[in-house]
């Protein structure tokens, strides 16, 4: 007689585990189903939240639709990792699944953010302070120059100072493979000025120098193919022991590393003697007056051949180039018709 009462709890309990089983396929249905998003979403989950918090964060943010599901689902699986803080990208209708897996993979959104060419190390600075997704301040600063523009990837969280160490390692770097692969003796020829058949001679003697007026070279000309012939000209200047006569070095030594002044430079700034003036001072400047990239630096190491030693802006964009002093002259005449022809009431570039 007691047989009875013993298959009925067996029953029971198949009844039970069966339960169990449909209710554990009924939720993997829900979380393998698509989620409520109708467009993609970025996500930021912050480190430390936990399940709970992020369950909640992705609720707000409307990728699913039962936190405590995903509680529990996220525990279930926890042999496959743990839920990873970062930002990242749900796309539409991501399942719960989905969106536990991807947290566990840890694939965050990459991020971007660029450093033009000729950034001042302070206006670089200022530039990743307003950067979203990058934390904390940056304790050291480089020196003028060191960081190399180009465009760096970070996640969400990633540290400033991280960054700038990153872009201070690819400036060390770039600055040792130019230096190695220098012209020396033997710039490069092209086509597109007078050749003297001579060679540049080594007056930069180091990559700091390198660096230095690769800076200015950046600073003078936004034109790419105009770099290997502006830095022509200075290194012939410096061959010759003229003074290089840059205004770009002079407002760096005005505006104290600022990158620029309120105001157009005069000619009392050009006579005020400060160690940045190159129209008072021979040689370079102390030290660069901005972040050169790889092409001003390239164009300093490999300049072109040229005579020229002079040039003057060309009212396109560009310069005009001379050997002599009486052909620049000339060509500022030529400046000074098309700005007055323009209408603007301010001088010439002074003659380089």
């Amino acid at each position: 007689m007691a047989i009875r009462p013993v298959r009925a709890a067996l029953i029971l309990f198949a009844l039970f585990l069966l339960g169990l089983a449909l209710a554990a396929q009924i939720a993997w249905v829900r979380l393998d189903a698509p989620g409520p998003l109708a467009a993609a979403r970025a996500v930021v989950v912050p480190k430390g939240a936990g399940s709970e918090g992020i369950a909640r964060r992705l609720l707000e943010a409307g990728v699913i639709v039962d936190p405590r599901l995903f509680r529990l689902a996220a525990r279930a699986l926890g042999r496959a990792g743990p839920l990873r803080a970062g930002e990242y990208e749900f796309p539409p209708q991501t399942s719960a699944l989905a969106a536990i897996r991807l947290m566990q993979s840890g694939r965050t959104v990459v991020r971007r953010v660029t450093i033009p060419e000729g950034l001042t190390v302070k206006q670089a600075l200022a530039l990743l302070a307003q950067t979203e997704g990058l934390e904390g301040q940056v304790g050291r600063v480089p020196a003028e120059g060191r960081l190399l523009p180009e465009t760096y990837h970070y996640s969400w969280g990633d540290s400033r100072q991280g960054i700038v160490d990153r872009m201070e390692e690819a400036m060390r770097e770039t600055l040792a493979r130019a230096w190695a692969g220098r012209a020396g003796l033997t710039p490069r020829a092209t086509d597109k000025a007078p050749l003297s058949g001579g060679a540049v001679p080594p007056v930069i003697k180091t990559a700091e120098e390198a660096l230095a007026l690769a800076s200015i070279v950046e600073k003078e000309t936004g034109v790419a193919a105009e770099r290997p012939r502006v830095a022509a000209v200075f290194l012939n200047r410096l061959k010759a022991n003229m003074k290089l006569q840059s205004d770009p070095t002079v407002i760096y030594g005005l505006g104290r590393g600022e990158g620029g002044l309120p105001r157009a430079l005069a000619h009392a700034d050009l006579e005020t003697d400060h160690p940045f003036n190159t129209y008072t001072r021979a040689g370079l400047p102390p030290t660069p007056i901005a972040n050169p990239g790889r092409a001003a630096l390239e164009a300093v190491l490999n300049p072109m051949i040229s005579d020229e030693l002079y040039f003057v802006a060309d009212g396109s964009g560009g310069h005009v180039f001379a050997k002599t002093l009486e052909e620049h002259n000339r060509n500022v005449a030529r400046w000074r018709k098309i700005q007055n022809e323009r209408g603007k009431e301010q001088n010439p570039p002074p003659s380089r």
